[in-house]
């Protein structure tokens, strides 16, 4: 153990004890003999060693007491690290431990996350053997409710072409010169929207009363210049009550023409020209004949509202109406549509040919649908649904 120092007091020096004592006393002797000389040197020497021993048994004894000390404090060094040496052993040994119970718990979660995900497993494989089986069953429900429906749309298509049919021989029923007659109505109708885009053509709806088509003649600006009453003639001798009667429907419809587009012309007329007032043409030259009338509408309408006031000048437009040079000009409008009357006609033809198409196509979808209902029947039996239309009459019926 390692020797014990003190401060000197004098110098501030360190120094060792024992030399601290040894100086102190010497120091105190020297201080205490000073005055005595050389007489008491033997005293004091005396003294000294004296205290010397003392002092060396002083040291011996510190010497004893500082190692007990070191000892008892190394003991107690060592006490404390060992005992903070169990501590760790025993924390070490907690730890260990709780180390351990944590493996052991994951291994537990671990084996009961095994055990669930084998039970979740069985449980999706019932589920989805349930929602295979209740698919299965909505997929034959289903495709029954859809069978189903196929049979009642396929009854729906019978049921609409019966009447596809009925309607196909009711105007087959109807006379062949009124269904001339209409369809040359609706080629006039279509005529006119074509040709004048400016206008307001309007079609008499059938069952009421008056002519065919009213003409509703308008510029450029859209202003309204006349009317042009047309009536539809498709006959093969002509009647001179059409006259009459086109003109009481021409008072009612205030219009300012008429007009009878007729493949059968009075006699001391060709091509076109006027009856009692009312303009009759062959069919197809009604377009030209159209385009003049209109123009002299717009004319008329024009010089009207310049005219305005001045009956005079009446006088001089209906002389201009009556003039070679208006039916001059009336024969260059028409010889200037004759030439589409060529295409016309091709056209019509054309119609014809595809008409007569689609008749055909019909009577092959009544054959078929015919021939499909009796497969269905000998499939199906008495069970199918009996399509009156498809059957053959009773015995005794009208």
């Amino acid at each position: 153990m390692p020797e014990q120092s003190i401060r000197c007091p004098k110098c501030g020096h360190e120094i060792p004890l024992t030399e601290a004592f040894t100086h102190q006393i010497e120091e105190r002797l020297r201080q205490q003999f000073a005055v005595d000389g050389q007489q008491k040197e033997k005293e004091y020497a005396a003294a000294l060693k004296a205290k010397e021993q003392e002092l060396q048994v002083t040291l011996i004894a510190e010497k004893n007491r500082l190692s007990s000390q070191a000892k008892s404090q190394a003991e107690e060094t060592v006490a404390v690290q060992l005992k903070d040496l169990q501590q760790q052993v025993v924390e070490k040994a907690q730890k260990l431990a709780d180390a351990q119970k944590q493996e052991l718990d994951l291994r537990k979660k671990q084996r009961e996350l095994e055990e669930r995900e084998k039970t979740l497993e069985l449980e999706t494989t019932r589920k989805l053997d349930e929602e295979r089986k209740k698919i299965w069953d909505q997929a034959n429900t289903k495709a029954a409710e859809e069978t189903q429906l196929k049979f009642r749309e396929k009854e729906l298509q019978l049921e609409q072409m019966r009447k596809q049919i009925t309607e196909l021989k009711q105007k087959a029923e109807q006379g062949p010169q009124e269904r001339q007659g209409e369809v040359q109505e609706l080629e006039l109708e279509d005529l006119l929207r074509t040709q004048f885009v400016f206008d307001v053509i309007e079609p008499v709806k059938k069952g009421e009363r008056g002519a065919d088509i009213l003409q509703k003649v308008q510029n450029r600006l859209g202003q309204s210049c006349g009317g042009i009453l047309w009536e539809s003639k498709r006959a093969k001798n002509w009647k001179d009550e059409w006259v009459s009667k086109l003109k009481d429907d021409q008072r009612n419809a205030h219009a300012d023409v008429a007009v009878i587009a007729t493949s059968a012309l009075p006699d001391g007329i060709r091509n076109f020209g006027q009856k009692d007032g009312v303009w009759v043409v062959e069919f197809h030259l009604a377009m030209h004949l159209g385009v003049a009338l209109r123009e002299t509408l717009i004319q008329v309408a024009n010089a009207r509202e310049s005219l305005a006031g001045m009956n005079e000048k009446k006088d001089i437009l209906y002389n201009y109406l009556s003039s070679p040079q208006f039916r001059q000009r009336i024969d260059a409008i028409v010889e200037a549509f004759t030439a589409m009357k060529v295409d016309l006609n091709k056209e019509r033809a054309a119609m014809i040919r595809q008409l007569a198409k689609r008749e055909k196509q019909i009577e092959q979808v009544v054959n078929n649908t015919a021939g499909m209902y009796g497969d269905l029947q000998g499939i199906i039996g008495n069970t199918l649904p009996t399509v009156k239309t498809l059957e053959l009459p009773e015995s005794g019926a009208e």
